[in-house]
Parts: C-alpha cells; structure tokens; sequence
C-alpha cells in the first residue's frame, strides 16, 4: 500500500503568511502540519509516500528530504496548479501502479493517526473508503449523504444546500479503481476535478464505498483561526521538559517546553507552552496554549494563545493574545505622539485597531 500526500495549494485563508511559505510547514507546537501526516502515514505501515508539491515544490523539499527523517521513501510530484484532488490523483497514477493508497491532505490534522483506518480497509477492501466528521458549517466542505444502514449514497463538494452535516476529512483510502472515475469525471464549476465526483461515480456504479465516522480529533488548519486551536491541541498532550536556562528570577508552571540554547530570564511561562531553542524570553509573560519557535526574543511584552514563527520579535507590547505572527516579524509599541498608525501590511491582511 502506498500514500499520496497533498502539500501544493495556495493557502489563500492563511494570507499574508503563506505569501512566503507553503501552508503545510507552517509549524504547531512548534513542527510543521505535514510532519503529523507523514508521521500517521509511518505508524500505519505504509513506506512509500508520493508527495504532490506546487509552487512551494522547493520548501517542501528543503524541509522533508528524502523521507528517511521519517522512514519513509518519498517521491516528489509536481502540479503545474491545483486542478483538484481527483487531478491529484491522476497524476500520482505512474507513481501509485497497481496499488492500493491512502490520499492524505497534508494541511489536515488527525489526532490518534490513521493506523486502524488502514487496518480496517486492509481487511475489508471495500473499493472505497472515507472519514466523515460533523460539522456545524458543511457547505464549506465535500458533504457526504448516507442512506439508512450508514453507506454512502452521495456527495456533493461545497453545497450550496447541504444535504447533511457529515463532512468529508481529508484522508481517503482507494483501490485501483479509482483511476478510471477519475478519468471518467469532467472537471466541476469550479473549473476542478474533484474527488466527491469521483467517489460518486463509483457509487453509481455500484462499487462499494463506506465510511467511517472520525473518533478523535480533526481540523483543517486552513485558517488562522484553526491554526491556533490545533496548536492547543498539541500542546495539551506536551511532555514537560527545560533543556535551556532559566534563571532565579523566571517562574515556570505547568507543562511547558524549553528547548536547548534558549534563554529565560526575569520571567513568568504558565503552560502548556513551547519555547525553541535559541529563543530569548527577557522580563515578559507567556500564557498558556503559546508555541514560540526557534531564534526569537520576547522581551517586556505578553502573549498567549498565539503560534510565534522562527526569528520573530515582540519588545515592549502589553498584550498580544491569539496570534499567529510569521517569520522575523517585529512587534513593538507605536508612538504615542502623533496619534497614528502605521502600517506595512501583507495582502489580505486583516487588522483589529483601537482608534
């Protein structure tokens, strides 16, 4: 069995941050999205893994490698632009062969992996096979319809009126078969190939497709907002451990993680909190449910409930609280006189101010 990893994509609702960086690196708890996949991909036996990269091919390159960090075997598959993820899978086909495969979104999130969904399709080898979670808002994702005894009678992607609140999660499981919905699919208004139109080709065909409802948890870190509450997530489940200094002054509670070469000193981490190495934390408060990564400086300023992103800096800011700041940032006060803002802003960007 192999795996097709989605990390192509724009990233349009986690602008201005994905201006300069491929969505799935963008880190929780202070690890890139699409390691979490690549690691539930490991754990569920499966070696050879076809990651399907866009106009971020070199980042993802650059921070998975060949795989082995992983052990895994991976091959790079380039799309010239996101054509759907049936067009995802049309292209993996030299990739895939004959086999069976696990299709994983690589900026989905799935606590407790996908090692008995693997399992339970080895068994059963139904055709088809995909995770279903409610949702209060299912218009905004493919929409599973089931008839009586549980199967899948449609699906439909992004209605407009949804037919239930059963959302489609972004792991599916397919034997060959597959290939020939795809091929057999025209592309949807969206001007995609889209998977839910695959999959209902081969349940009008009378293949078997099943579902399986998600037990655990599940988020698509497509956003912000998303972004932050995955990061709690994680860091619920944190194994304490200071491997960087802290001096006499700074008090430390709860589960919090300071890693090598990072520096704490006349100040107050409540947790669960992560700290990179080489961070330095001067006279400041971290609350709790805050991942700051590697090279950063957090000096007489406060945050929590915010992912801080390698070499960026908050100096003298009273309060910052669910953030997500990118890559060498600077946060620092505005002066007081003139009464002004000033701003350089990403596109898209969205800004809360007190006038």
């Amino acid at each position: 069995m192999k795996a097709v990893v989605l990390a192509g994509g724009a990233g349009t609702r986690l602008r201005p941050i994905t201006h300069t960086s491929a969505k799935q690196l963008v880190p929780v708890a202070n690890k890139p999205v699409l390691f979490y996949g690549l690691e539930a991909i490991a754990e569920a036996d499966i070696i050879e893994v076809g990651i399907i990269v866009g106009d971020t091919a070199e980042e993802i390159r650059e921070a998975v490698g060949d795989g082995a960090q992983f052990g895994l075997k991976v091959t790079y598959i380039p799309q010239a632009a996101p054509l759907g993820l049936a067009h995802a899978v049309h292209i993996a086909q030299d990739f895939l062969g004959d086999d069976d495969f696990v299709m994983y979104l690589g900026d989905n999130f799935i606590v407790g992996g996908i090692s008995g969904l693997v399992d339970e399709f080895r068994a059963d080898r139904p055709t088809a096979q995909i995770l279903l979670t409610r949702v209060s808002d299912p218009s905004a994702f493919g929409v599973a319809e089931l008839d009586g005894g549980g199967n899948v009678v449609g699906l439909e992607e992004k209605p407009i009126q949804p037919k239930s609140d059963l959302a489609v999660v972004g792991v599916y499981l397919f034997t060959p078969a597959i290939h020939e919905a795809v091929r057999s699919i025209e592309p949807s208004w969206r001007g995609e190939l889209e998977i839910t139109d695959a999959i209902q080709w081969l349940i009008d065909h009378e293949r078997v497709v099943r579902s399986t409802m998600v037990s655990g948890y599940w988020k698509d870190t497509g956003n912000a907002a998303d972004m932050l509450e995955v990061n709690r997530s994680v860091l619920e489940t944190l194994e304490p451990f200071v491997h960087g200094r802290v001096d006499e002054g700074s008090e430390v509670i709860g589960r919090v993680v300071i890693e090598e070469g990072a520096e704490v000193i006349g100040s107050r981490i409540v947790g669960p909190v992560v700290i990179g190495e080489g961070t330095v934390v001067r006279d400041a408060y971290i609350g709790p449910y805050t991942s700051v990564s590697a090279n950063c400086r957090i000096e007489e300023s406060e945050i929590e409930y915010s992912i801080v992103l390698r070499g960026s800096s908050l100096c003298g800011v009273r309060r910052v609280e669910a953030s997500l700041i990118g890559r060498d940032v600077e946060v620092t006060p505005a002066p007081r006189v003139p009464s002004a803002h000033r701003f350089v802003l990403g596109d898209h960007s969205k800004v809360q101010i007190s006038s």
